[in-house]
Formats: structure tokens, C-alpha cells, sequence
């Protein structure tokens, strides 16, 4: 079985203004590490954590939820803190969009980036099918053959998720919390997002109480957008946004 090397958190320093990037449900810190690197010789610094359970095998993501990610969210916030970065944004992919917004009533961020960030519950089941075929992926890029991932499969189907309960009430919470963002917002959404609906952007946009907010459809880019095809007109975008923000303040 071959090794393969993981994607490990980064943070690239690229100046005193802050980003703290997210990555999505079985994503990993690869979503949003071109991200970085475009910001890093821009003059920004960009901190992307791991939410637990996340880029490592699939049979540990079953045993987190939410709360976990929310502690590593905000441990990534203090993380960028810490390192003397008063002024920070934030943009997220997917959950990490999801996680962007709670951040933006939480904590005092300069900017929120949700990228194609649902805002509608999926049903258990659509959320479990997702996980399995994200399971399966992993077991084939780790080398090993269709006998022994059959076999694995088989066993991780055995662990109860309850998981997926709990990012459904997630979801609902930022939903009903978006009228309580104050803080400038830039909605990126894929028009081919095959994973969320997206009605999502519309009523982030539509709901966020800030007046420096817009939205932005990209019509080539699927549910991935950091990855996609569009995605050097979305870094220039994105830093567009983060330039006009009050830093000052």
C-alpha cells in the first residue's frame, strides 16, 4: 500500500492583515491552499486550520460533529490572535462558509467570504451518501485495493453517524442568526453547485443586516469553486473584497 503524504493545516505569512480560511465537510486544508498562496503574495496572511476528523482516514470523521469544528474554527481565529493579528477576515468553502457566517456574530472579523455555504437542510440520508462515497475515495487514494475497501466499507457502515443530525440544526442556527451580521460580506456561489441549493446565497445575501454586501455567481465553477475553473477570477475577487474592507477602524 503505497503512503501517500496528507494535506496538512498551513499558514502562510504574508503581512499584518489576517484571513482565516475554511475548508468543507470531508474537505481538507488543499481547498482553499491556492487561496492562500494567492493572498500570501498579496501582502495578506492566511491561517488554515483542520476541523478534527478531517484529512485523516474516514473512520475518525464519524466520531465528530460540529462542536468539535466550531472549536477548531475559533482556535484558528486565537491561533492568527495570537501570532499579533488584531484584524482578521474570514472565508469559508461549504461548511467552512457555514462556519464563516457564525463566526461573523461571534467574534469581531473585518469580512466574511462564504463560499457556496448551504443554508437549506439536506436529509440525513443525501448528507450519509455523501460520506460514504467520501469514505470509499479515501480508501482508493490510499492504495488500497477494491477487496480490502469493500470490506472496510462494509464495517464503516456498521458506525452510527450522528453527525449529520447535529449539522442540520447547525445550519438552522446560522440561518435564523444571518440578521445578526453587521460586518461586510461577499456571497460566492456556483451556478453548478451539484451539492447545496443555491437559494442558499440569495438568502445569505439577501438576510446578512450589512450594508456592504454583494453577490456573486460564478457560471462555469461547480460545488469545489476554490478548485474549479474560475477560480483565478475568484482569488481576484476575493482580494478585491478584502482591499476595500476598513482596516483601520
Amino acid at each position: 500500500m503505497m503512503k501517500v503524504a496528507q494535506p496538512k493545516p498551513f499558514t502562510f505569512e504574508g503581512g499584518e492583515r489576517a484571513v482565516l480560511l475554511l475548508h468543507g465537510f470531508t474537505g481538507n486544508s488543499a481547498d482553499v491552499r491556492m487561496l492562500g498562496r494567492y493572498l500570501e503574495k498579496r501582502g495578506y496572511t492566511s491561517h488554515a486550520p483542520h476541523m478534527k476528523g478531517h484529512g485523516v482516514p474516514p473512520e475518525e470523521l464519524v466520531h465528530t460533529g460540529p462542536e468539535d469544528w466550531w472549536d477548531d474554527v475559533q482556535a484558528g481565529y486565537q491561533y492568527l490572535k495570537e501570532m499579533g493579528h488584531d484584524k482578521i477576515a474570514v472565508a469559508g468553502l461549504s461548511l467552512g462558509g457555514v462556519f464563516s457566517l457564525k463566526l461573523g456574530y461571534t467574534l469581531p472579523v473585518k469580512g466574511i467570504i462564504p463560499m457556496c455555504a448551504p443554508m437549506y437542510i439536506k436529509s440525513e440520508e443525501t448528507m450519509y451518501q455523501g460520506v460514504l462515497e467520501y469514505a470509499k475515495k479515501y480508501k482508493q487514494w490510499e492504495g488500497k485495493d477494491e477487496g480490502q475497501i469493500e470490506e472496510e466499507m462494509a464495517k464503516f457502515k456498521e458506525t452510527p453517524m450522528n453527525t449529520l443530525k447535529s449539522l442540520q440544526e447547525l445550519n438552522k442556527e446560522v440561518r435564523d442568526n444571518l440578521d445578526m451580521i453587521y460586518t461586510p460580506t461577499f456571497v460566492v456561489q456556483a451556478r453548478h453547485d451539484e451539492m447545496i441549493n443555491t437559494d442558499s446565497a440569495n438568502m445569505i445575501h439577501d438576510n446578512v443586516e450589512t450594508d456592504q454586501k454583494e453577490l456573486k455567481w460564478y457560471e462555469e465553477s461547480g460545488h469545489v469553486i476554490t478548485l474549479d475553473k474560475e477560480r483565478d477570477q475568484l482569488h481576484e475577487d476575493v482580494y478585491a473584497f478584502l482591499e476595500d474592507l476598513d482596516w483601520e477602524d
